[in-house]
């Protein structure tokens, strides 16, 4: 009896630990990479966002903070590139904006959530697709009346080699009592939550080995669009350019360099609402298969597509 309840015990914690450790990631935030700061926030608030102060990183990119439950839009700028260093988050990080802006602005980096960013960083480095050790920064933020906090992340970073232009990570949070905050996550437009990141390549299906082991989820949904991996919090969707086209009506980012980040796709309560918040804000909207699409020409490279709570 002893055995067989020893037995059972180790098999249990065997599959606990295959389960912890395959979990899925949910979507953490999102990088939108831009010239003008300034300009930048002044198009999240006139698509009826409410955004956080400018916040000052040590090595010199700049950042302003669109919140929803669980998820950020990070509006990021490089305002003072000779103070970046030799570190790992210079380099990952701060550099590869100040590179990424060379060549244009959009989305720049994608980041999922992280429970242990050193399993995660082993979890990428078996998988092959590790492009980093774990870095951690800390800054200061502030709360909506102004005083000071402060926050703290590791983050561990991987690696699409068929997605050449853009950074992948995994984000810990040490004080996310200190970050998230309600007051930032009530919005004019009535977004209230991240339903997915869209990505464009030639051939999606050959995206699915690093998808699969970056999310940590070994079932993807395939279709004729493409395909996507559910996680915790919003999908990652992977589509062929005429799928994008057809489900957004609006044209995909040049793929020539190989796969893209292409649009945010955010979920409102009140649709009607969302578009009024457009409307005063001076966009032309795309309306399509009942959604309203923002085009990338229209918000610094990238497309962000407004759809229904289910």
């Amino acid at each position: 009896m002893a055995l067989g309840t020893d037995l059972f015990a180790i098999i249990a914690c065997s599959k606990f630990r295959m389960i912890a450790q395959t979990m899925a990631r949910g979507l953490d935030h999102i990088v939108h990479a831009v010239r003008d700061l300034d300009a930048g926030a002044d198009l999240y608030r006139r698509l009826g966002f409410t955004v956080g102060a400018r916040n000052r990183h040590p090595w010199g990119t700049h950042n302003h903070i669109v919140q929803l439950p669980g998820f950020f839009v990070e509006v990021l700028t490089m305002a003072e590139p000779e103070k970046l260093g030799d570190d790992g988050i210079s380099k990952l990080f701060g550099d590869y904006n100040r590179r990424f802006l060379e060549a244009g602005e959009g989305f720049s980096l994608l980041i999922l959530e992280s429970h242990d960013a050193q399993a995660d960083a082993r979890a990428f480095d078996a998988a092959k697709i590790a492009a980093s050790d774990v870095v951690r920064f800390e800054r200061e933020g502030k709360r909506p009346d102004g005083s000071p906090v402060k926050v703290a992340f590791s983050l561990a970073f991987a690696r699409d080699a068929l997605s050449p232009a853009h950074h992948f990570a995994v984000c810990q949070q040490h004080y996310p009592e200190n970050f998230w905050n309600p007051a930032y996550q009530r919005h004019a437009n009535a977004v209230m939550g991240v339903g997915g990141v869209v990505m464009v390549a030639d051939n999606p299906s050959d995206h699915h080995i690093f998808l699969s082991a970056f999310v940590g989820e070994r079932e993807l949904q395939s279709s004729s669009a493409g395909i996507t991996v559910a996680t915790p919090r919003g999908d990652v969707q992977v589509m062929a350019p005429t799928a994008y086209r057809d489900h957004f009506g609006i044209d995909s980012p040049d793929i020539a360099t190989g796969g893209r980040l292409a649009a945010l796709r955010l979920v409102s309560s009140d649709l009607t609402a969302t578009e009024a918040s457009l409307t005063s804000g001076g966009f032309s909207p795309v309306h399509r298969m009942g959604r309203i699409v923002v085009p990338s020409e229209q918000a610094f490279g990238a497309a962000l597509v407004f759809e229904a709570a289910h």
